[in-house]
């Protein structure tokens, strides 16, 4: 899914954009334990959080992650915002809870990451 495609169905504000217009996102991981997202996540996902501070940043940054999006209306702050934009990762914030906003993506045909449980 397109950054583009993605901001108009989730109604977010692109805060930084680094994507090229073929920039792919090939699946979502939703979590606020960044612990998670180092086991699960890889570097074609996108990660969805309500945690606002700049380790979200730093976790997205060690797997090569492009996008991260900001759910429940959090506005990530100068630091945070910065720190995007030194590591070349677009940023994106929406109002929607992250239950919304992940079934707004799946049910525009994003796939999420499934553990081998």
């Amino acid at each position: 899914m397109k950054i583009k495609e993605m901001a108009e169905i989730l109604n977010a504000e692109i805060l930084t954009d680094f994507s090229k217009d073929d920039t792919d996102i090939k699946h979502g991981f939703a979590s606020d334990l960044m612990s998670d997202v180092l086991a699960y996540a890889n570097s074609e996902s996108l990660l969805v959080t309500g945690l606002n501070n700049a380790q979200v940043i730093r976790t997205a940054e060690m797997l090569d992650m492009c996008t991260v999006l900001f759910v429940r209306g959090k506005q990530p702050c100068k630091e945070v915002i910065e720190l995007a934009r030194e590591n070349s990762i677009t940023v994106l914030a929406t109002n929607y809870t992250m239950f919304k906003t992940c079934g707004k993506l799946v049910l525009n045909g994003m796939k999420g990451i499934e553990s081998d449980d």
